[in-house]
């Protein structure tokens, strides 16, 4: 299964991320993570260990798989590099987990026609397209970063949404562009809930999207990011609305 999580900055979709991707590797499943927000905050919310560094800024790696050449004009270089190497040689991995940070070109992100984009790209077909395990993308505000070569291959697209006007709008833009996209499947998740009436406002704000749960609000969740420490074992109501939404997603067990 291959999931993308967007959403308004600010909405909890690196914490969504995090969860569902720690639920599912302790259930047996082999999970690919791919931070491609440019704050790339999902090492500290995982609570992983270890220096990594972002792809877009291994430069001799990519030189040599796109054929390109240090201090010369990249006006040829090849378009389609060898990658599948990538996850097992350069992510970080801890258990059933492993996660790559995309990192931020200069000049433009993968919309530029540059060595580091072909890179990424191929990096991000290879993974949606031609891997078995289970891959969680953490996108930034949008989906940006997918193309129509990759969004055939993506399951699920998870919106997160959180009581109010200015998230409510990034939700719509988001599902706009994915069905220009020919995305097949977009869910959304409420997070930062107090109540039934907040509930009740997104439900009503976004009457015909598919809602696939709500997440309560939980103070520990943000003293945890305060302190930089995972929250798995502070936050139980929350881990549970989580994997009530894996549970709808089709996922159920790790036997695969």
């Amino acid at each position: 299964m291959k999931i993308a999580v967007t959403g308004k900055g600010g909405t909890g979709k690196t914490t969504v991320t995090a969860a569902i991707a720690t639920i599912l590797s302790q259930r047996g499943f082999r999970v690919i993570l791919i931070d491609a927000d440019p704050d790339m905050n999902l090492q500290i919310t995982l609570g992983l260990k270890g220096k990594i560094t972002p792809l877009a800024e291994m430069k001799e790696l990519i030189q040599e798989r796109t054929e390109t050449k240090n201090g010369e004009p990249a006006f040829v270089f090849k378009l389609n590099p060898k990658v599948d190497d990538i996850p097992e040689k350069y992510f970080l991995k801890q258990d059933n987990l492993l996660l790559g940070v995309m990192g931020t070109i200069r000049g433009g992100g993968l919309g530029c026609s540059c060595p580091e984009n072909a890179f990424l790209k191929a990096l991000l077909r290879h993974l949606i397209l031609l891997r078995k395990e289970i891959v969680i993308l953490d996108m930034e505000a949008g989906i940006e970063h997918l193309g129509r070569g990759t969004t055939a291959g993506i399951d699920w697209l998870l919106v997160t949404v959180e009581p109010g006007e200015k998230s409510i709008q990034t939700a719509c833009r988001i599902e706009l562009l994915a069905s220009q996209l020919g995305i097949r499947k977009m869910g959304l998740i409420g997070n930062f809930i107090k109540n039934k009436e907040e509930e009740s406002f997104l439900q009503q704000k976004l009457p015909h999207g598919k809602w696939l749960g709500f997440l309560p609000y939980e103070e520990t969740i943000r003293q945890s990011e305060m302190n930089g420490s995972p929250f798995w074992k502070k936050a139980p109501c929350f881990l549970k609305a989580v994997e009530e939404v894996i549970n709808k997603l089709g996922v159920t067990d790790g036997k695969e």
